[in-house]
């Protein structure tokens, strides 16, 4: 199973691994702005945003242009350039 690669945590969007196959996305402020799941052998971007009352709301968010995106490996830099 490809790991992430989690070596620049100074970037704007930082990885956490929550599981095998499933990593959160956070901005630099702590904001969970969506998950990687590895759905064969390509990690697919979910974005994640909350309403008013805390509730989520699943392909929103900051990032909700960016849901479904495809990547090969898990890797701050390019999910950085990619993403923002």
């Amino acid at each position: 199973m490809p790991q992430p690669n989690l070596s620049q945590p100074q970037l704007p969007l930082q990885l956490h691994l929550q599981s095998p196959g499933i990593c959160r996305l956070s901005s630099s402020t702590g904001l969970h702005v969506g998950n990687f799941k590895l759905i064969g052998s390509v990690w697919k971007f979910k974005a994640i945003g909350y309403d008013a009352s805390g509730s989520v709301i699943p392909g929103g968010g900051p990032l909700t242009l960016k849901h479904n995106t495809i990547f090969c490996r898990l890797d701050e830099r390019e999910i950085n350039r990619v993403l923002i």
